[in-house]
């Protein structure tokens, strides 16, 4: 007989797996080394975006000149900023903690495990079972083999959050949606910011235009090298010297008081020894799992980025009740992943959800193009909003492949967009719903208008 019904390893959307599970009345496992509440709560999206709010008021005092108010800004109190959002997220994960210690029917092990057998895990130095497992251990910063990196006290993204002293100056390495969220807030609070990326453009991977977009305003705020490749860092007498060349192996040297390593994420699976227990991965060490989120061991399934259906929280949650559904009341729902949104709260946000240009023009896809500025709108006048677009993909027919923006607020216009394409509505149905007058949603509807026309 196993020793739990249902044992959950990972304890962010993993942990409400297994309070669902424990409420169900099943004996339950949880097994979380650190906080509960995962990357998302400790060490990603909601400390990451907690800052962010400081760099945005911030940037406002700033801007505050250009709507005839004189305003100053004397400081900025960086501990404090941190200081409040550890107190609140770290009191979050704390008060978790202690009701699920009190919860009836689960068990929280704070330690890390490994699979001994099939559905088996070492805990407390003894073998554990279960009747069913479910694997959501995450995922961490990618480290990547540079010259001298490991020689030198560099930072993750978790480190950068957690600072407590604005630095000096800060090399960033990688141009994806974490560093440049981060370059972002350490900008705004007045450090000197370099980024290096290694493709052409930074976000390389949000429709060409966005990414073309962003790039050109991160340039005028920051040392911008893209397209190019670290090849090494070491430490200087006053700080780090990052080398990086081109390739036509032109080189570049840039230094900073601080080294950021942001080149992004890579799943935990290789802490499990998961092949003890018959779960494969695939070539980059995600669990391979099917549309119910089963792995190919009997009774395992996998959830969350250690999964890499979609590494974002959002997805995450909308795999839990999938899993849940699946495990705890053994039900058979599949996961649909259409239209998945994403968001990067730099300044100006980004925003997607579905193809990019480039995708479909690599797929051969028809397509046609509708954009609209912010500048145009009676809001994007009266917010003094001198950038950012809405752009819509569609075929000639009408049906919505994509949508993409960048600007003020970009995060909450795109929804529309996204509940458009998850429910079939075709580009003449948003064109020709009326959006109240003078909101940055006109904005999404006249870029619906000009792809209708």
């Amino acid at each position: 007989m196993a020793d739990f019904d249902v044992l959950v390893i990972g304890g962010g959307t993993g942990n409400n797996v297994a309070s669902a599970a424990a409420d169900a009345g099943l004996e339950t496992a949880l097994v979380e080394p650190g906080p509960l509440g995962g990357t998302c709560l400790n060490r990603g999206c909601n400390p990451s975006k907690m800052l962010i709010q400081a760099a945005n008021a911030i940037n406002h005092v700033r801007d505050a000149e250009q709507f005839h108010v004189d305003a100053t800004l004397d400081g900025v109190d960086h501990a404090a900023v941190v200081d409040e959002m550890d107190d609140l997220l770290g009191g979050i994960a704390e008060d978790m903690e202690a009701r699920y210690r009190e919860k009836e029917n689960l068990t929280l092990f704070k330690e890390r495990t490994e699979f001994v057998d099939e559905r088996t895990v070492r805990l407390g130095g003894e073998a554990v079972t279960a009747e069913k497992v479910v694997v959501a251990a995450g995922s961490r910063p990618i480290v990547p083999p540079i010259d001298g990196l490991e020689d030198v006290d560099y930072l993750t993204s978790q480190d950068a959050l957690y600072l407590r002293a604005t630095p000096e100056s800060l090399v960033i390495l990688g141009g994806g949606y974490i560093a440049v969220e981060l370059g972002s807030f350490f900008d705004a609070m007045g450090t000197d910011v370099t980024i290096v990326e290694m493709m052409d453009s930074l976000v390389h991977r949000e429709d060409g235009d966005v990414a073309e977009a962003f790039t050109d305003i991160a340039a005028d705020r920051h040392d911008v090298y893209t397209g190019h490749r670290v090849t090494a860092v070491e430490e200087t007498g006053e700080g780090y010297a990052v080398h990086a060349e081109t390739e036509t192996s032109d080189e570049t040297t840039v230094e900073g008081s601080e080294v950021l390593v942001a080149l992004g994420r890579r799943p935990n699976s290789d802490t499990l020894n998961l092949e003890t227990a018959g779960i494969d991965v695939d070539d980059r060490g995600f669990v391979e799992t099917n549309e119910y989120l089963q792995t190919t061991a009997e009774n395992v399934w996998a959830q969350g980025d250690i999964a890499g259906n979609a590494l974002f929280k959002h997805s995450g949650d909308y795999e839990t009740r999938h899993t849940v559904a699946n495990v705890v009341h053994e039900e058979s729902r599949a996961i649909d992943l259409s239209a998945m949104p994403h968001t990067i709260f730099t300044e100006p946000q980004m925003a997607g959800v579905g193809a990019t240009e480039e995708e479909l023009t690599d797929e051969d896809t028809e397509y046609v193009v509708g954009r609209a500025d912010y500048v145009d709108s009676a809001m994007g006048r009266a917010k003094k909003l001198d950038h950012g677009f809405v752009k819509v993909l569609a075929t000639p027919d009408g049906e919505i492949l994509g949508a993409h923006a960048i600007g003020y607020e970009a995060s909450t216009l795109l929804h529309e967009a996204v509940l458009a394409m998850r429910t079939g509505v075709t580009v003449d149905d948003v064109a020709g719903t009326i959006h109240a007058h003078p909101t940055l949603s006109k904005v999404v509807e006249a870029a619906f208008r000009d792809v209708s026309n």
